[in-house]
């Protein structure tokens, strides 16, 4: 199931394995570097999926995954927030709350595409490729 995803990092090369990794596994990586650009990005076009970093600069990823999620139009996108602290985790108001998902970096991008594939199936079954077998 291809899908576009947002990839939204401040760190260039974690921005590019991520990207790399959703080409490989025939998705459509945007990228953007910041709040801002990534709000840019989701007014053309809106992503199927968004990868956001906690920490970024200027806007945090929490306050811009609260703008996405007060937005009627990208109210329902799903959201995986990244985070390098894994204390983040546990936080009692954290990212859990308003995106459902959390992945602690570093990460393997096996698990990372696993996560995403699922987030994709929850979203919009009828759009997977993977076959279902009963019986023989």
């Amino acid at each position: 199931m291809a899908a576009t995803i947002l990839v939204v990092e401040d760190e260039p090369a974690i921005q590019e394995l991520i990207a790399y990794n959703l080409k490989q596994a025939g998705h459509q990586p945007l990228r953007a570097d910041n709040a801002e650009q990534a709000m840019n990005l989701v007014q053309s076009a809106l992503p199927d999926l968004v990868l956001l970093d906690w920490m970024l600069p200027g806007q945090s990823g929490i306050d811009f995954a609260r703008r996405l999620r007060t937005d009627k139009r990208t109210r329902t996108v799903p959201i995986i927030m990244l985070t390098a602290r894994s204390d983040e985790a546990g936080q009692a108001d954290g990212p859990g709350r308003r995106c459902g998902r959390l992945h602690t970096k570093p990460f393997s991008p096996r698990e990372l595409n696993a996560r995403i594939k699922a987030v994709l199936r929850r979203r919009a079954p009828q759009m997977t490729d993977d076959v279902v077998q009963l019986g023989d």
